[in-house]
């Protein structure tokens, strides 16, 4: 079914919706939800997007603060990508973010806008540290399936995808995406959305790759602990988080058009 035309998105989310690692804070970052601006823009020329996200939010930050923020813009199309940050948080929260997503989900549906929500990937298919979060990463799973039937949500399930499983795809610290990630996450909303021109080949894996072996793996645990877990624990130590001092991006609804030329004038 195709969906649209949209007029008004608003994205909600952590690092992975800002666009980390696809671009930098010195020339701006893009992120799969300004690629799927654009794409939208494409088709329906004139929308207004906002991007809500900050890095290091976690879900109790999305409805605080987030969620009433595009309440306020009426959105008719909003995508929600949240939760990683719970997920890998140390303590006994965890449980009390899997009930605040629920709540999360009717509030989203209660918009009436058309919501897209997405799942998270086995990250222990290509770094081993992985594995002392697939328990929680399957929970949060769960629960973000279940609320997509729920609800009435559309789900963007990236946990059994082969092409999750490509190293291309994520950055150096193999946990958010690298720009072809970001490319490839765009295609995957596309595809729930039901965009014209959309398809699932972005699942598919690329014939040349194989599931990284474990010395491959063993590289990106090396790659992780350099480039998220020593910062993260050197940020923690001194009280900090990868929010502090940050807003938003894209704070207020915005044409998509007009960001778009732009960039084409630089």
């Amino acid at each position: 079914m195709t969906g649209g035309p949209y007029t008004r998105y608003v994205a909600l989310g952590d690092s992975q919706t800002e666009g980390l690692w696809d671009g930098d804070d010195t020339h701006g970052i893009a992120g799969f939800a300004d690629r799927l601006a654009l794409r939208i823009d494409e088709l329906w020329p004139g929308l207004h997007y906002a991007n809500l996200a900050v890095r290091g939010r976690r879900i109790r930050d999305v409805l605080d603060h987030q969620l009433p923020a595009a309440q306020a813009m009426r959105p008719d199309l909003i995508t929600s990508c949240i939760g990683m940050n719970d997920v890998t948080r140390p303590g006994r929260s965890f449980d009390r973010a899997l009930n605040d997503l629920d709540v999360l989900h009717a509030q989203l549906a209660a918009t009436g806008a058309t919501v897209v929500v997405t799942t998270f990937p086995d990250i222990a298919k290509i770094l081993p540290a992985g594995r002392l979060l697939g328990d929680r990463v399957q929970q949060i799973n769960a629960v973000i399936r279940a609320g997509a039937i729920r609800h009435g949500l559309l789900l963007v399930d990236l946990y059994p995808v082969p092409s999750m499983t490509d190293p291309d795809i994520w950055s150096p610290d193999r946990v958010h995406g690298s720009p072809n990630g970001h490319r490839l996450f765009a295609e995957a909303a596309a595809e729930a959305l039901g965009l014209p021109g959309s398809n699932h080949d972005w699942a598919a894996a690329r014939p040349d790759v194989l599931v990284p072996g474990l010395r491959s793996r063993m590289y990106s645990q090396a790659l992780w602990a350099q480039n998220m877990l020593m910062p993260w624990i050197w940020r923690h130590l001194r009280g900090r988080s990868a929010a502090n001092g940050r807003g938003p991006k894209r704070p207020t609804l915005q044409p998509v058009s007009q960001a778009r030329e732009l960039s084409e004038a630089e």
